[in-house]
């Protein structure tokens, strides 16, 4: 069975942050909350096109504050790729 695209968001933002899974919440911001650093955050942007095999816009993607929004445009961005 294949992963949700909130899971694999989970495990990539664990991976790359060094968080705990229980801390990757929908609501959670990945500065505020998860100690992403600038750097981090394009080492995050990264990370998902990789995973999801996309080619994302770095602004809009940096753009993006908590886990639940990544998520939503990760998917947003599945569509519009990949149909």
């Amino acid at each position: 069975m294949s992963q949700s695209v909130a899971e694999r968001v989970s495990r990539v933002v664990c991976e790359v942050l060094k968080v705990k899974a229980e801390a990757v919440r929908p609501g959670a911001r990945f500065g505020a909350d998860l100690g992403a650093e600038s750097i981090q955050s394009v080492e995050l942007v990264a990370a998902f096109e990789e995973e999801f095999d996309l080619d994302m816009d770095e602004d809009e993607a940096l753009s993006v504050q908590t886990v639940g929004d990544a998520v939503r445009y990760i998917e947003d961005c599945i569509r519009r790729q990949h149909g």
